[in-house]
């Protein structure tokens, strides 16, 4: 089969032809069908975060089962799936008190190297995140897949698989925003604009995008935004404080900088919430100011949207369907495999949305 190997960090991908094994006892060999372009990859390719290599990166992904391994009930060859990251074992600490999204079991969810289900020339080669979707097709553990009806659009589906579960979950499980709040979102990629879009589900009143580039703000108010502002001509902070007479209850930080993610809990009033969904550089540390949190504003993290994907993605994709949840206006482009180098050269520069592999497997 062909994937994208990334061979070392800041060079580009290399197409190459790979050996993948068979399924054993508790795996699904999954034929991929698409694979969004994801920003957190990106940070894996310029070397802002630690991957051994050779490796396969890819986490967004939709596919189609083609064999299971002999104890897999959950699914069957022909089924349609979409994959995550969050592969849970479902007996751990964090499992059983409904955190599967943060599950430690290293028999599912394995660490770098661990896995060996990829071979170049014979040598086992790294699967990312477990999955590693930069590739025709996977080898994959049972939990790290949610079956979907056979109606849904393969593309739209894989969109579910991270930014919009990451977005609009960060929204909707982590802080729990609530009916009549005001909220604002720093970035708006595909995980800023699920987020935008998970606020206006979840009825809150007022929503401010934050972005850099006109045309994503534009589409924030697509997605829901009740007010934008350009923070490449004004300082976001302020503008939202004046917008709001204080500051909002919930903000949400979806682009992965220090300065950004500082900003999303300074523009808090007091009592306000701060969810860090992107991925600062690794090693970086964030400065706040000690007295804000004597009012009792509060900073944390977000893992995949808090997810419990077998239960949450299905529940997007019936939003999907009622019109709640929007996910045609993130799709920029489809794209093939080989170029992916050209397509993250444009993601970089930051004027696209998600694009998507297609690796032809159809609808």
């Amino acid at each position: 089969m062909r994937a994208a190997v990334m061979h070392e960090a800041r060079q580009p991908l290399a197409i190459e032809n790979l050996e993948i094994a068979k399924p054993a006892a508790h795996e699904v060999l999954l034929r991929t069908a698409f694979t969004g372009l994801c920003h957190s990859d990106l940070h894996f390719i310029e070397g802002l975060y630690p991957m051994p290599t050779p490796c396969v990166l890819g986490h967004e992904a939709s596919a189609v089962v083609e064999a299971v391994g002999s104890e897999v009930t959950y699914v069957s060859p022909g089924d349609k799936v979409i994959t995550c990251t969050s592969v849970f074992c479902g007996t751990c600490e964090y499992c059983t008190t409904g955190r599967p999204n943060l599950c430690n079991n290293t028999a599912v969810k394995m660490p770098p190297g661990k896995a060996q289900r990829l071979f170049l020339n014979g040598k086992p080669i790294v699967q990312c995140f477990n999955l590693s979707t930069f590739a025709e097709q996977m080898l994959v553990h049972e939990n790290a897949v949610v079956k979907i009806g056979p109606e849904i659009p393969l593309d739209r589906a894989a969109l579910v698989g991270c930014g919009v579960i990451t977005g609009a979950g960060a929204v909707i499980n982590t802080a729990k925003v609530t009916a009549g709040s005001t909220v604002a979102v720093f970035g708006c990629g595909g995980i800023g604009l699920s987020a935008v879009n998970g606020a206006a589900i979840a009825g809150a009143d007022r929503i401010i995008a934050v972005d850099t580039i006109s045309s994503k703000l534009e589409t924030a108010k697509e997605m829901g935004a009740t007010d934008t502002i350009n923070a490449s001509n004004a300082d976001p902070v302020e503008a939202i404080k004046e917008l709001t007479g204080g500051g909002v209850e919930y903000a949400f930080e979806a682009v992965g900088l220090k300065k950004t993610a500082e900003q999303t809990f300074e523009c808090l009033r007091p009592g306000g919430t701060a969810t860090i969904i992107g991925m600062v550089p690794f090693g970086m540390k964030i400065e706040l100011h000690a007295y804000d949190f004597l009012r009792e504003r509060k900073i944390q993290g977000s893992s995949m949207g808090s997810n419990r994907f077998r239960v949450d993605m299905p529940r997007l994709l019936n939003a999907w369907k009622k019109g709640h949840l929007k996910l045609d206006h993130l799709i920029t482009s489809h794209i093939k495999l080989d170029d992916i180098n050209e397509g993250y050269a444009k993601l970089k520069e930051g004027n696209v949305l998600r694009q998507l592999v297609d690796f032809g497997v159809g609808a």
